[in-house]
């Protein structure tokens, strides 16, 4: 459900009057008064046709639009782990996330910087891997939720190689692409230029670079980040490996925001987002655009289809 005081529930009502006809078909673990309660995820298939169906989740205060309340924060960590039983279980085919507030969850106790991390822990993937996709470009993050500062003091070798496997595993596993071509970013303005603007491409980029070429995988780079994301050179590449959040997110969201999809790569379920946040200024006004959210939902469900669930 995300945070109750978010968009999450009104672009929901709006993602099933979108998809009620052709489908896919998908149940929110949130407020049962959103729609028609049910008990089970078989029960949500055959309800959704006529209503949104709902997995009640209980809430420990009645939620205000743009208010979010620590209160309610149990209540939105519980919502995501029921889904993730669901979908280990089998009972879904997979999970979409609305946005949640992590300073809000942050304040009982949630541990982890986002949903990626904690999805990580649920399902013991210990390595999780965030896309983002639109029809555009795929870009994905070596360094994610973490200050600029301490993106710079993490990245290795070690991570951009990591990231890199899941990724072309995913693309060609998840995605029918049989051969992924992976452009590594580099870190510096230039790629470095040679050198004279920062020493990461060489020390750290370059290496990684190698590394995924000797096992096989079709990646190259160091790319400059300012000319990488061109139409003409975003033809060459399937995704695009950055070196920190932003370098990922902006040229992405900047292309085509409102259809625009976070995928965690890695897990053993089906796990989508829309590729927004809780837009606390708008929530309640009717202004928020679901088309995020409906992307998501149906790239959760060609994804599911892949694995045949």
């Amino acid at each position: 459900m995300g945070d109750p005081a978010g968009i999450g529930a009104e672009i929901t009502q709006a993602a099933w009057q979108a998809l009620r006809r052709t489908g896919p078909a998908f149940v929110l673990l949130g407020e049962a008064r959103l729609g028609k309660p049910v008990a089970t995820v078989a029960e949500a298939a055959d309800v959704f046709p006529r209503a949104l169906p709902v997995l009640p989740v209980w809430l420990a205060a009645t939620p205000r639009p743009g208010q979010p309340d620590p209160r309610n924060a149990p209540a939105v960590i519980v919502s995501i782990e029921h889904a993730v039983r669901l979908a280990l279980a089998g009972e879904a085919g997979g999970i979409v996330t609305n946005p949640i507030s992590k300073a809000t969850l942050y304040g009982v106790g949630f541990a982890y910087p986002g949903h990626t991390e904690f999805l990580g822990a649920l399902t013991g993937c210990p390595n999780p891997v965030m896309m983002l996709a639109n029809d555009h470009l795929r870009v994905v993050p070596v360094t994610v939720h973490v200050a600029l500062r301490r993106a710079l003091e993490v990245l290795s070798t070690e991570a951009i190689v990591a990231a890199g496997r899941v990724t072309a595993r995913a693309l060609r596993e998840q995605f029918g692409i049989a051969i992924p071509r992976l452009a590594v970013a580099g870190l510096n303005p230039h790629a470095g230029e040679g050198g004279a603007m920062g020493d990461e491409e060489a020390r750290l980029i370059v290496p990684a670079v190698e590394t995924l070429q000797a096992e096989g995988i079709a990646a190259t780079g160091p790319w400059p980040p300012d000319t990488m994301f061109t139409p003409a050179a975003r033809t060459g590449y399937d995704a695009a490996i950055c070196m920190y959040h932003d370098q990922a997110l902006i040229p992405l969201k900047t292309l085509d925001m409102a259809s625009g999809v976070n995928v965690t790569l890695g897990l053993p379920i089906v796990r989508t987002s829309p590729d927004h946040g809780t837009a606390f200024d708008i929530a309640g006004q009717s202004r928020a655009d679901p088309a995020s959210l409906v992307a998501a939902i149906r790239l959760a469900g060609r994804l599911a289809e892949r694995r045949g669930l």
